[in-house]
């Protein structure tokens, strides 16, 4: 049996206001500055809804 390469990443936490989209935009830095490719999809997501509606925390 062999692995499917990686092709999509979600990142997860409590609010999706500063965890989650701090380390996507971290992840697609160090992906874009190895010259990695473009067919990675990246999203972040939150586990519960008390912040829909909110932009990510500017300090992230």
């Amino acid at each position: 049996m062999s692995a499917k390469p990686i092709n999509s990443i979600l990142f997860v936490c409590l609010g999706n206001i500063c965890r989650s989209p701090l380390a996507e935009g971290v992840f697609r830095a160090v992906w874009a500055e190895r010259g990695l490719g473009r067919n990675m999809l990246l999203d972040s997501a939150a586990t519960s809804g008390w912040e829909v509606g909110s932009a990510p925390d500017p300090r992230s």
